[in-house]
């Protein structure tokens, strides 16, 4: 089950808060609905649950914080707005990717596209997807880790009524399972038509909390609507009907020429439209809804009788309605004054040894007196008005009482054992039900489940909600497997690839034709004017996709819009963009190399006599460019200013190298191997020496020695920004 306490956004510049003090429950086994219109607050009220916006509250899913869970996603699955996938992924690629990144088998991903009835389009691309198909994958999204939890935003948006039956009927059906199930709708209807219990908030506060059957009997009401040039004239007409018949008709007049009549029928009204010769252009029978405060309101028109009354209640403190037993108490009530003969006046007396109860009226068998500051039911009912004939709500009377010291009691529970997230404020009156509140309508949950159990007293408060802190998504768990299926599923990095290799040959075809070029570069299709090859610049563009492409489509945090910054995913998008450049050097130098012996025959084909260390000196320089564009995209979030950072290496960082190395050396690091294995006591297998002092002279070179600079560079900045996001 969810159980929400306190939620309150922050409050924006001249603005009240988005949530204001919400609390509620969804129980397991049942479909709760968070309804509002647009603007209620009701997007925020799950980002809040989701710890997703910073504010106050807390939420617990089956007793335990989100934070808290060490697994997210297999306890709640959430579907906020459209799958943020990558277009030109397929539906069954995507799903597969998001199983890696939960550590489910990659066989889910075809059980859930069979559940949602999606299995013949698992070959489209997210691109394609109708709306319909686009919300059967998002809920695929959410069940794919088989969560107990579904909290899901407007599901039904812009659907089909088929498709929307179809989803709420997914929907109750994991509810029947035992699940729990949360989704916001602005539809009244719909929350009545496919919800147990509907919570109601209105500009960011709580107003009811109901039942599906109580909401819809105060809250929806059978009308007639008609749409007529002379409204006007048929509403006066039906009311005076209404008035001679004694019936009890209401009429309301709409936008336009429409009118809304209450306690009618389609027949009636046209019959009165037709014997007086008025034109009607729609006469319908429709659901109306009579707004979020219907079943909430009490009308508190009492009688002023001139006899001695009870203490005066403008001293009474305001409760906040999210800190009382049930949503109407935000509305003051006024207890009508009466006669002393029927209402004892309450007697200050010392008080009792016991602190005072939650406000949930006497126990069994226990009849309040009047030194205890209430008064009898039969005594009360007969002065409260009567509430309005669509609201048959629960009446509440405050009573003052007389401020005097209550002794202390021992503080209230914190928050992480489930105790209620408001606290009442500090008063002088307290609450007392005229009625059962367990048959209320709009009795608030926590007055019946999860109120706790021990006492409070008038000067004891609990502590403020506690804030939420809003924390990165968590890592893959198989992240290998899921930046290899992140890379392969979309055609942009083959595409890149066959770019890289196409051009890499039709270069070096132009730089053997006009000669002049030594046969390395001849080879690496790397002309002096270039700052880099297109290898080395085809390997940085697909390593700055590698955290670009996350960044502008986050798979991984759809709900927060970034992307993780862990080590683990850090360490398999470096591993594949290596395995990758790796590959594409290969592939270009024989490439070249088997285009210029077509062409031109063996001689410019031939293998150079230094091939080992300008093998090391290529690799090095084509997996350097992919890393940079990897760490430069993971920092500044865009691809763009990975490929930026790869190609500032050799136009900004390599003349300055340059000019600092360039001129003569007073000495050299000459023998520096084998110092090195003296001091660290290793023995070099396979003559390791050789390949480090091949690595030295790399990273001497002007280009080598700016790329292990730059990388180093862009290491220390991505691991800061990453301990900067953990320290807030």
């Amino acid at each position: 089950m969810i159980q929400a306490f306190g939620l309150t956004s922050n409050a924006r510049k001249e603005h009240p808060p988005a949530v204001d003090d919400v609390s509620f429950e969804a129980r397991a086994g049942r479909v709760t609905a968070l309804l509002g219109a647009p603007g209620a607050g009701k997007t925020a009220a799950l980002r809040l649950m989701l710890e997703l916006q910073q504010g106050r509250g807390i939420t617990y899913f089956r007793g335990r914080p989100l934070h808290r869970i060490a697994h997210p996603s297999r306890e709640v699955g959430v579907l906020l707005g459209d799958v943020p996938g990558h277009p030109a992924r397929s539906v069954r690629g995507h799903l597969r990717m998001l199983c890696a990144a939960a550590g489910v088998p990659a066989r889910r991903a075809d059980e859930v596209l069979e559940v949602v009835g999606i299995v013949s389009l698992r070959d489209e691309r997210l691109g394609s997807l109708a709306r319909g198909m686009d919300r059967r994958l998002g809920l695929a999204c959410a069940l794919l880790s088989d969560p107990h939890t579904l909290v899901l935003d407007e599901p039904a948006d812009a659907l089909s009524a088929r498709e929307s039956r179809w989803l709420y009927g997914m929907l109750r059906a994991h509810a029947a399972q035992g699940g729990t199930v949360l989704f916001t709708t602005a539809d009244p209807k719909e929350a009545a038509r496919s919800a147990d219990r509907v919570v109601t908030l209105e500009q960011g506060r709580l107003v009811a909390d109901q039942d599906a059957g109580d909401f819809a009997r105060t809250r929806l009401r059978p009308r007639v609507a008609v749409r007529s040039p002379h409204a006007n004239r048929l509403a006066a007409l039906l009311t005076k009907e209404a008035r001679t018949a004694h019936r009890s008709v209401e009429v309301v007049r709409e936008d336009g020429n429409r009118l809304s009549v209450y306690g009618s029928t389609c027949a009636d009204v046209g019959e009165t439209a037709f014997r007086h010769d008025i034109l009607v252009h729609q006469l319908a029978d429709e659901i109306g809804d009579m707004g979020p405060g219907a079943g909430t309101t009490l009308r508190s028109e009492a009688e002023v009788v001139d006899e001695p009354r009870v203490p005066d209640t403008s001293s009474m403190a305001e409760l906040p309605s999210a800190r009382t037993d049930a949503p109407l108490a935000e509305l003051p009530t006024r207890l009508a004054d009466a006669p002393l003969a029927e209402m004892p006046p309450p007697r200050i007396a010392p008080p009792p040894a016991e602190t005072l109860r939650p406000s949930t009226g006497p126990l069994p068998g226990e009849t309040p007196t009047p030194s205890t500051g209430t008064l009898p039911t039969e005594t009360a009912q007969p002065h409260i008005a009567a509430p309005l004939a669509h609201s048959p709500q629960p009446l509440i009377a405050s009573l003052p009482v007389a401020e005097e010291p209550a002794p202390a009691a021992a503080p209230h529970p914190p928050y992480e054992t489930h105790t209620a997230a408001a606290s009442p404020a500090t008063t002088t009156s307290r609450l007392v039900p005229l009625i059962d509140s367990e048959k209320s309508a709009g009795t608030h949950p926590r007055a019946r489940a999860s109120r706790p159990s021990q006492a409070l007293t008038l000067d004891t408060l609990p502590p403020l909600p506690p804030p939420i802190s809003v924390r990165s998504a968590p890592s893959p768990l198989r992240p290998l497997r899921y930046e290899l299926r992140r890379a392969a599923g979309i055609g942009t990095g083959f595409l890149t690839g066959a770019a890289v290799l196409v051009v890499s040959a039709l270069t070096a075809l132009l730089l053997a034709r006009i000669g002049h070029t030594p046969q390395p570069r001849l080879l690496a299709a790397w002309p002096r004017e270039l700052p880099l090859p297109p290898a080395a610049l085809g390997a940085g563009l697909l390593g700055a996709f590698a955290f670009g492409d996350e960044f502008r489509h986050p798979a991984l945090a759809a709900d927060r819009g970034t992307v993780p910054r862990r080590m683990g995913l850090l360490v398999a998008k470096l591993l594949v963009s290596a395995a990758t450049a790796l590959l594409l050097a290969f592939l270009t130098v024989g490439c070249d190399a088997e285009v210029l012996y077509l062409v031109y025959g063996r001689e410019l084909a031939q293998v150079p006599a230094d091939w080992l260390s300008m093998s090391a000196s290529w690799l090095g320089l084509v997996v350097g460019c992919a890393w940079a564009g990897v760490l430069a995209a993971g920092i500044f979030r865009s691809t763009t200013a990975g490929l930026a950072a790869v190609v500032a290496v050799p136009i900004l960082v390599v003349p300055l190298v340059h000019k600092a190395l360039e001129g003569p050396a007073v000495r050299t690091a000459e023998g520096f191997p084998l110092r090195l294995r003296k001091v660290l006591l290793l023995q070099w297998p396979f003559g390791g020496e050789r390949y480090l002092s091949a690595a030295a002279r790399v990273i001497a070179q002007p280009v080598g020695g700016a790329l292990t600079l730059s990388l180093t560079a862009l290491l220390c900045a991505y691991l800061l920004t990453t301990l900067r996001s953990r320290v807030r």
